[in-house]
């Protein structure tokens, strides 16, 4: 088989300094008659495009990843390996079975000169940007690493995007923008409140510039996903989330005592207004949600749904004569139904054929009692609806870590 390709971050020999400070200077009156000129397009068919996926080896990303190799697009994956693993990119390849059509480059998206050069290394068509901390409580912690980060990062990869016309964008959103919901299920129509967390509000800011992208320069063609919780794994067992020290989230933790890696799972309160006291979240198989930005491609090229502005904040932009559309477009990505912390371990238990100690504890802060997405609108516009329920996305969650107890570091 044909060898994946494996860039040097360092793309030609020297390691490069990122400048942080060029960000103002690339934009000026010149340049931004030349920037309203063109956008790529999205019309063409999947081989003749090519996606970038920023932490396109992380749990989502590497996910997105197979499902983009499997329609037929070619893949360009930039990642720092902060919180992943290259062991991930090689089994992308080996799943798809096409690691010609897949390159990947060690690369901090802060590292302006660098991500210049993959720009300029590969014809780019669309942007699906994951590369962003992730752990709510670590960022309460941290909040100055998490706005530097994610934040910065994003505005660095925006403006290096824009300096190559490349103006199509999916992000890797969450529903932690909702805050504290107006209405379950939630729907495209709930406003956005303040986040919990600091990590929620860089989220939240990232839409906010990207939509003001839009509103500046209307070829700008932005796709902002809310998801729900993803747990699971690809049903080869051969990826899957792969958290560095104690997971933060439900599902891998779950996992862990399943392997007798950790002892006791920790319930964060039990006396929530749910019907059995324990918080309820919308748990989405990662292979759904990773099948849900590949629609959002079909969409952004015109080739699905109407196009029209649904719910609050989406925008209806000009389309282009091929059909690419422009705006901003809001989904939730979810599985429309929620499901209690209990339910998450009993179901569990059915997956790996053993019960599982778990003990209630209080309450963690900022928690909401429940979260759960109305997904109309992903299904009218994308024609896309989440396949797999609670036991499949067990099953496969334990698959994975049943055959990886410690994840990609055999």
């Amino acid at each position: 088989g044909s060898e994946m390709c494996i860039r040097d971050s360092t793309l030609d020999g020297k390691t490069c300094t990122p400048n942080y400070l060029t960000i103002a200077s690339t934009y000026n009156k010149e340049k931004n008659e030349r920037y309203l000129m063109a956008n790529k397009s999205l019309a063409t068919a999947p081989a003749d495009q090519t996606i970038l996926v920023t932490g396109g080896a992380g749990f989502i990303g590497s996910h997105t990843c197979v499902e983009l190799l499997e329609q037929g697009y070619n893949v360009v994956v930039v990642d720092d390996l902060s919180n992943s693993s290259e062991e991930a990119i090689r089994r992308i390849g080996e799943i798809t079975g096409k690691p010609e059509k897949l390159t990947f480059y060690q690369v901090d998206i802060l590292d302006r000169e660098v991500l210049d050069k993959v720009f300029a290394a590969h014809d780019i068509d669309a942007i699906i940007h994951f590369a962003g901390f992730k752990a709510v409580g670590e960022s309460t912690q941290k909040p100055l690493e998490y706005y530097w980060n994610n934040v910065t990062g994003s505005l660095v990869l925006f403006d290096v995007a824009r300096n190559h016309d490349v103006k199509n964008i999916i992000f890797s959103s969450s529903a932690t923008v909702y805050g504290d919901p107006e209405m379950i299920p939630i729907t495209e129509d709930c406003p956005k409140h303040e986040a919990t967390n600091p990590y929620g509000e860089t989220k939240s800011m990232l839409e906010r510039i990207l939509t003001d992208l839009h509103r500046a320069d209307p070829e700008w063609n932005v796709v902002l996903l809310r998801y729900f919780n993803p747990i699971g794994a690809h049903e080869s067992g051969r990826i899957g989330e792969d958290p560095k020290g104690i997971p933060n989230n439900l599902l891998p933790y779950v996992a862990q005592v399943a392997t007798g890696k950790l002892e006791c799972i920790q319930v964060f309160g039990d006396d929530y207004p749910t019907p059995d006291g324990t918080g309820v979240r919308d748990y989405i198989h990662v292979v759904d949600l990773a099948r849900g930005h590949v629609k959002a491609l079909d969409f952004m090229g015109g080739k699905v749904g109407t196009g029209k502005a649904i719910g609050l904040g989406s925008i209806e932009g000009p389309v282009a004569e091929d059909g690419t559309r422009s705006g901003v477009a809001i989904f939730n990505l979810g599985t429309g139904t929620g499901s209690s912390v209990l339910e998450v371990i009993k179901s569990f238990e059915q997956a790996c054929g053993k019960e599982l100690q778990y003990r209630i504890i209080e309450r963690r802060p900022g928690d909401i009692a429940e979260n759960y997405a109305a997904c109309d609108k992903a299904a009218t516009e994308l024609g896309w609806v989440a396949e797999y329920d609670l036991a499949r996305m067990c099953a496969d969650a334990w698959n994975w870590q049943s055959q990886n107890p410690n994840g990609y570091n055999a």
